[in-house]
């Protein structure tokens, strides 16, 4: 439960510090001054949306802090464990500039204003003064049953389903649309794929193939000029070697002072001679083992052709074939793919489905048993607020299609008077009647809450005399159990609270300030004097409110 709140520099607050305990605390003031403040810094706490307007005047930013006690609190303990987050404690803290930037911080570390949000929903439930505006709306009814049957947490998991569901279902939807096109793809993609396997090929085969074509087409030229080459160095006359012996003889016959002075050239010939003798030999050896393979070069031939016609065929050129012939590969892969991409897909779009029946058959069997109690508890209530006369029923109807929520549309119905059959709450002509209406199932679903700070802010608008004590009675029932703060203007509601907390606006020179203190005993005399409209506080405006304090404290007891 909400154990303190601190607020600096908020609206018309300077600095206030709040001590909060369990039970019902009333919360009263004058008109103006400023019992929305109260709600407003907690509401900042929470996540509401916030703005420079927040901010004091003069002020440079607005600091507000809750601190909450959560040890009955699972859920909430569970969020912030989730988070790393201390769990001993609960602090939620809230800066507005008055440039209207925002921070917040839980248990002391940054966090955004949907984890305020997301974290407030397990500490605080707020029944606001035009709830029963949100009554005129059917998806409030459905909510409202839910918490009363304790699907709240189903139905959640029921909308991910259903979410899920149909998010399937648009993939499949999608990928099946384009069937036709992908299909008449798939078909020249198998045929040419297996067009380039049969080719089949391989890496670096070309240039290989180019090479040895070259070779084969110009071996009888080769082997021709190779033994043309090789003649031309041998001993036979006009050969290589035999100019070369002549010419060695005829150098060798010199007289030795002159030999001497050619020892150079001399030696050069000579190594000359053995090279060339090595080389005629290396050309016989090529010219006696080269063959001529006219077979070999027409295969050659045929398998270049081959390759440069499926080349032009796929408009690339033949060095790009294989990069070609892995592309289209993969392609095919991926659209072969999406065949077995939209099986799987069926088969989750089948099983999501009928997960989403199944949990929507339980929620709604939930729903169905939970509303007649729901109606039987509303109906007791409005007997309490002076409506005995009336008829509160539970409608609920199959949808069409399947929802997010469900198979079921929930309406609240009413008749207020004997005689008339029920209507829907929009049709309800007294405000006052919704008013109490609105009360009723308020009352009935806060009994259902598993938060146990509950707000109820002016609630009991419309309605007086009895059927405000009545209220007071109620809210304070609800207090027994948890905490309940009311902002009201009535006594009588304000006379049962435990606690009494008192809003006072004062002006001091050019500043205007709220004050806000527990009142005692004397203090509640006093405010409930006010309350009832006492202009000057008399002796007999006492005496009723002292009355009405003993008669509301006393009547809470017994």
């Amino acid at each position: 439960m909400l154990t303190q709140l601190a607020i600096r520099d908020y609206a018309i607050v300077e600095c206030l510090d709040l001590e909060l305990t369990g039970g019902m605390t009333a919360i009263t003031g004058e008109t103006g001054a400023g019992k929305s403040i109260l709600l407003g810094a907690l509401g900042l706490c929470l996540g509401e949306r916030a703005d420079s307007a927040s901010v004091r005047h003069g002020c440079e930013r607005a600091d507000v802090s809750a601190r909450f006690e959560i040890a009955g609190l699972p859920a909430a303990k569970a969020w912030l464990e989730a988070r790393e987050l201390p769990v001993d404690d609960c602090l939620l803290r809230r800066v507005v500039t008055a440039a209207g930037r925002s921070k917040a911080w839980i248990n002391g570390q940054p966090a955004t204003i949907a984890d305020l949000k997301a974290l407030g929903e397990c500490l605080v439930e707020i029944h606001g003064q035009h709830a029963h505006q949100a009554l005129l709306r059917e998806e409030t009814h459905q909510r409202l049953l839910d918490d009363v049957a304790g699907q709240r947490t189903a139905v959640a998991e029921l909308a991910d389903t259903f979410h899920r569901w149909q998010k399937s279902r648009r993939r499949l939807k999608q990928l099946t649309a384009s069937g036709d096109e992908a299909e008449a793809r798939r078909q020249l993609l198998r045929y040419q794929v297996e067009e380039l396997d049969q080719l089949a090929l391989a890496e670096g085969e070309l240039p290989s193939l180019e090479q040895e074509q070259a070779e084969l087409a110009h071996a009888e030229e080769t082997l021709r000029d190779a033994q043309f080459a090789a003649e031309c160095c041998d001993h036979d006359e006009g050969g290589a070697l035999s100019l070369l012996t002549r010419a060695t003889g005829r150098l060798d016959a010199l007289p030795s002072q002159a030999r001497e002075r050619l020892a150079e050239p001399l030696g050069m010939l000579e190594e000359a001679r053995i090279q060339i003798e090595e080389a005629a030999r290396e050309l016989h050896r090529f010219v006696d083992t080269t063959e001529l393979e006219p077979e070999r070069l027409a295969s050659v031939e045929s398998r270049l052709a081959d390759v440069h016609r499926i080349a032009r065929k796929h408009h690339v050129m033949p060095d790009e074939l294989e990069s070609h012939h892995r592309r289209l590969s993969m392609e095919l892969e991926g659209l072969e793919g999406s065949d077995h991409e939209i099986e799987a897909l069926r088969a989750e779009v089948e099983s999501l489905r009928d997960s989403w029946r199944k949990q929507a058959q339980q929620v709604g069997e939930a729903r169905r048993q939970a509303a007649g109690r729901f109606a039987k508890a509303v109906q007791e209530q409005l007997g309490l607020l002076a409506m005995d006369k009336a008829r509160f029923e539970v409608e609920i109807n199959e949808r069409e299609t399947p929802q997010a929520e469900g198979l079921e549309r929930v309406s609240f119905l009413i008749s207020a008077n004997p005689g008339q059959p029920p209507r829907p709450l929009a049709r309800v002509a007294s405000g006052g009647e919704l008013s109490r209406i609105s009360l009723a199932i308020q009352v009935v679903a806060a009994q259902h809450s598993t938060i146990p700070s509950l707000v109820f802010d002016e609630v009991d608008v419309g309605v007086s005399g009895a059927v405000a004590e009545i209220v007071g009675r109620l809210l304070r029932r609800l207090g027994n159990g948890g905490q309940v703060m009311t902002v009201t203007h009535l006594p009588q509601v304000a006379a049962q609270a435990h606690q009494h907390l008192h809003i006072a606006k004062q002006a001091r020179e050019d500043a205007t300030r709220t004050e806000m203190a527990l009142l005692d005993e004397a203090g509640r005399v006093s405010e409930l004097a006010r309350m009832l409209g006492g202009v000057k506080l008399s002796d007999r405006t006492l005496a009723h409110a002292r009355e009405m304090l003993d008669a509301g404290q006393f009547s809470a007891h017994h």
